[in-house]
């Protein structure tokens, strides 16, 4: 152990964006659980180049005892990463947010067939939704539709990405929706809050997608149940951003 310059992660303020990870020449950081953070401390030259690429202001270097960076280790470390990445879905960067990443998400061409015959089937069937406003910057806890109710919280793609979204999530339930990653999360922390608090919902389903950013999501409602002191079921579902569910947990 050495005294170096290293970076430190505030993991209060990291959205895990994965900004900083994809412009970390070394692989030094990599998103997990939804924040940023130093996988290996040889791995970090402690050079600061990941600093300037934070939205958040969450990263610093700090001199403290740390284990020498070494660079023996760093390329053995991006070889191994280079040949996951080879395995890795076109379009998806290792270890970064694909949230920001171009990529063409295309249907076979059985599936559009299946498609038309799907929306022809179903095209006189009701919308499920049951309450207005939406949007998470709009809903205030005062609103009716919250009380000992069965609440869906979804990030604002998820219904694109998942076919069925009214059918098999909004039936009887009132919805939430919005983004962790492009709005006011302290806002957002702050009514669900008193949503929860005031409202006191049976339960809470919360839809995110796959990539980093959105795992934020689901930080904020488990924050938002503790700070509210209320005992409310939780249920989280990962959407792929091909549309598949990818897995549940309840609390």
């Amino acid at each position: 152990m050495v005294k170096r310059k290293i970076i430190e992660i505030d993991e209060d303020k990291c959205n895990g964006c994965g900004a900083c990870v994809t412009k970390c020449a070394e692989g030094a950081l990599a998103i997990i659980d939804g924040k940023a953070k130093v996988v290996n401390e040889v791995f970090c030259d402690g050079l600061g180049a990941c600093i300037g690429e934070c939205p958040e202001d969450a990263l610093r270097i700090i001199e403290r005892e740390a284990p020498e960076f070494d660079e023996e280790a760093v390329e053995e470390h991006l070889k191994e990463a280079e040949s996951h990445a080879e395995k890795a879905p076109v379009g998806l960067e290792p270890c970064g947010c694909p949230s920001h990443n171009p990529m063409l998400v295309k249907a076979s061409a059985g599936h559009k067939k299946e498609a038309k015959h799907h929306a022809k089937g179903h095209e006189k069937l009701p919308p499920e939704l049951t309450n207005w406003p939406i949007q998470w910057r709009l809903v205030s806890p005062a609103h009716p539709f919250f009380k000992n109710a069965d609440v869906l919280i979804a990030a604002d793609c998820a219904p694109f990405a998942l076919r069925d979204f009214h059918g098999e999530f909004m039936v009887d339930r009132p919805v939430i929706i919005g983004c962790p990653k492009l709005d006011d999360q302290m806002g957002y922390l702050n009514k669900l809050t008193e949503v929860i608090r005031d409202g006191t919902p049976k339960s809470l389903t919360v839809v995110h997608m796959e990539v980093p950013c959105c795992h934020g999501l689901v930080k904020l409602v488990n924050e938002a149940v503790k700070r509210s002191g209320k005992k409310i079921p939780l249920k989280t579902i990962e959407v792929g951003i091909k549309g598949e569910i990818l897995g549940t947990c309840e609390a």
